[in-house]
């Protein structure tokens, strides 16, 4: 298998893995579960991971984590809309 092939579905498994739980903060309006740190050490380290993808000139890292970025800041956002007082 191509190696390129092979980063390419890596990417987009680990960068849809997030939506399934966005999707259900959305729904519910719930983020009890959900951990602030834990987004932000994800988030920090995906966009070490585009940064990297950067210095790389590897756009399969970049392509990949820049979505998984997205990702995880619009759970960030949702956390921080429904997160009770």
């Amino acid at each position: 298998m191509n190696e390129n092939v092979l980063g390419i579905i890596a990417g987009v498994l680990t960068s849809i893995s997030m939506i399934p739980q966005l999707i259900k903060v959305i729904r519910e309006k719930n983020v009890d579960d959900i951990s602030l740190v834990m987004l932000l050490v994800l988030i920090s380290g995906l966009s070490l991971w585009v940064w990297y993808g950067f210095v790389k000139d590897e756009l399969p890292i970049i392509l990949s984590n820049a979505f998984a970025v997205l990702v995880n800041i619009s759970l960030l956002v949702c956390y921080i809309m429904y997160k009770k007082s």
